[in-house]
């Protein structure tokens, strides 16, 4: 295959908000940057409020500047996906990107995928964050498979996921590319300056937990981990930013039960793009505590900002984080992960694992993403 010169992704972006919406955007900013006629089809309905646990799909951000973005796409819609796949087969793009999350969605992309392919032209991608899900239901299996079967070649941001789509495919041309890293949220400020802007105290040391809240990331065995007495003696408060995509109430009951109201701060409304950067700059060190995972666009933005890391070693998150050189690599344990909190400070690790974040981070671009996604296109 040559170098594509169109090319469509079909997904979330502008004026929805969220990390699928700035990953696609920015893998489209980089096609554009290397001359392509790149542009988005995204939803005009993403989700139905239904199935939505947040409180608003929609930024409040302006819109991207320089980049095209068409609101096309209805997820629950079957005539709609057969107006799409039409529109795009007849556009013949070269190359179709679809980053897909969430087995609910195969019906949509599987759809619409399958009538452009039909113009013997498009060659369709996917990057997956997740062939199976972290909250499992049943039919995933079935509806991810469905999704497979319409595309010509696979990117899998973590090798996890790369063992799992031998399960459905073993032909495909498919390959491991890392999550590229988070570049556009501004360039670092001062602590102090961070600090101020969120009004925190600044003689207390930060600890960020960031994104959206669901159980499988593992707030609760953060929270407890905060409950070592050790911990409560320290000058150290838990920063928790995010929305909750689950129910906030035994996130409540763990502060009450160890009585940490003074030790966590809750910030639990959506964190828009312009205001990232304030919370990864005030934190000394980014903790993520899941149950389960695959990859995690929070490492990312860790990198971005040069910030240590405490990760537990579920799915493919030490992959991203080595151990004893950017962060620490623990099991998903409060015990482990306030030893690891301890070790940190007493060992004063920030500048050091801060330094090796500036090294590591190179690997991590977008240059590289487009590379995979040609090579696996080419077959």
């Amino acid at each position: 295959m040559t170098q594509p010169k169109k090319i469509v992704l079909i997904g979330s972006a502008f004026p929805l908000r969220g990390g699928l919406a700035t990953f696609n955007e920015r893998l489209i900013r980089e096609y554009r940057n290397n001359g392509a006629n790149a542009y988005i089809y995204t939803f005009s309905l993403q989700y139905p409020s239904l199935l939505f646990p947040g409180k608003t799909q929609f930024s409040s951000e302006p819109a991207p500047e320089n980049l095209p973005v068409f609101i096309k796409v209805n997820s629950i819609n079957p005539f709609n996906w057969i107006k799409v796949g039409l529109e795009l087969k007849k556009q013949k793009p070269d190359l179709v990107i679809v980053k897909y999350w969430m087995p609910f969605m195969a019906p949509c992309f599987g759809t619409i995928c399958r009538i452009i392919k039909s113009n013997h032209h498009s060659r369709i991608i996917t990057i997956i964050d997740n062939l199976i899900p972290h909250e499992r239901r049943f039919g995933d299996k079935l509806l991810s498979g469905y999704w497979i079967g319409s595309v010509d070649g696979c990117i899998a941001m973590s090798r996890s996921v790369l063992d799992d789509l031998e399960t459905f495919d073993t032909t495909k041309p498919k390959c491991y590319c890392p999550h590229p890293l988070y570049d556009n949220f501004g360039a670092s400020i001062p602590k102090e300056e961070a600090l101020a802007r969120l009004q925190l105290d600044p003689s207390f040391h930060y600890i960020l937990f960031f994104g959206f809240i669901r159980d499988y990331k593992g707030l609760d065995l953060l929270l407890k981990a905060f409950a070592d007495e050790k911990l409560s003696q320290m000058k150290i408060k838990l920063l928790v930013a995010g929305e909750f995509y689950c129910d906030p109430k035994p996130y409540q009951e763990i502060i009450t039960q160890y009585h940490l109201e003074n030790q966590v701060i809750m910030s639990n409304d959506f964190i828009p793009d312009s205001q990232v950067l304030n919370y990864f700059c005030a934190a000394d060190l980014v903790v993520q505590p899941y149950k389960n995972a695959t990859q995690s666009g929070v490492t990312q933005i860790a990198y971005h900002f040069n910030k240590p890391m405490i990760i537990t070693n579920v799915g493919g998150l030490a992959e991203f984080v080595p151990h004893e050189k950017v962060g620490f690599v623990v099991e998903p344990d409060p015990g482990e992960i306030s030893g690891a909190i301890l070790r940190f400070y007493s060992e004063h690790k920030e500048t050091e694992f801060s330094v090796n974040a500036s090294i590591e981070k190179q690997k991590y671009s977008w240059g590289k993403m487009v590379d995979a996604i040609g090579k696996v296109a080419e077959g």
